[in-house]
């Protein structure tokens, strides 16, 4: 994709073994960060000493868990997520918008058409745009707002990605926050358009807030 984000904050890699009453969670040195793999969970020893297992617990069967990566500019201003079957770009309202406004600015088409690339390279036909405020001001305006944004985002995908491309475009206002809304910091945060897309598709068919 021909935009990189230049600070890597978080990557999270996770597997575990399941044992009934206890779960024990590990970083797998053998995996590249971001990796992954649909070959089937690898066989365990039940009575191995390694496991270490509880008084009384008993190996549940092993199963491979998602694995998510997460990457985010240094400003938080960007932030993506990959997981074995989704890509989802999280983009702070506060590079797409005005205040209180859904009209984008110059500098939002950059980054809206970096992610449209990132579409036609995973081949994926079906893409959720979701829009998302703070708590500030009432409830209605913030979806409203919300839904405007998340549409403004989807014309312009829609302008990068041409008419084959079906589109989930909604609004929730201050709902499913993902920081606390208590701090201007987790406000802004929240403040956000999320764009979704599947993994490897094949191509089958008075009031205001910020």
């Amino acid at each position: 994709m021909p935009r990189t984000l230049p600070t890597l904050v978080a990557l999270t890699l996770l597997t575990a073994v399941s044992v009934t009453g206890t779960a024990y969670a590990e970083d797998d040195p053998s995996v590249p960060p971001g990796s992954v793999t649909s070959d089937p969970p690898p066989k365990v020893d039940a009575n191995s000493p390694g496991l270490k297992l509880g008084d009384g617990a008993t190996l549940a069967p092993a199963k491979v868990l998602d694995i998510k990566s997460v990457v985010e500019d240094m400003g938080g201003e960007e932030r993506r997520e990959d997981t074995n079957s989704d890509v989802k770009f999280a983009l702070q309202a506060e590079v797409l918008f005005p205040k209180d406004s859904a009209k984008l600015n110059p500098e939002a088409n950059s980054r809206i058409k970096a992610i449209a690339e990132e579409i036609k390279a995973q081949n994926s036909t079906k893409v959720r745009v979701f829009g998302f405020t703070d708590n500030l001001g009432s409830y209605g305006h913030g979806k409203k707002l919300s839904k405007e944004r998340a549409d403004a985002v989807h014309d312009q995908l829609s302008k990068d990605l041409g008419p084959e491309i079906t589109f989930e475009v909604r609004g929730y206002s201050e709902d499913y926050p993902i920081a606390s809304n208590s701090s201007e910091e987790g406000r802004k945060k929240n403040r956000r358009v999320e764009v979704t897309f599947p993994r490897g598709e094949t191509g089958e068919s008075g009031d205001s807030a910020e």
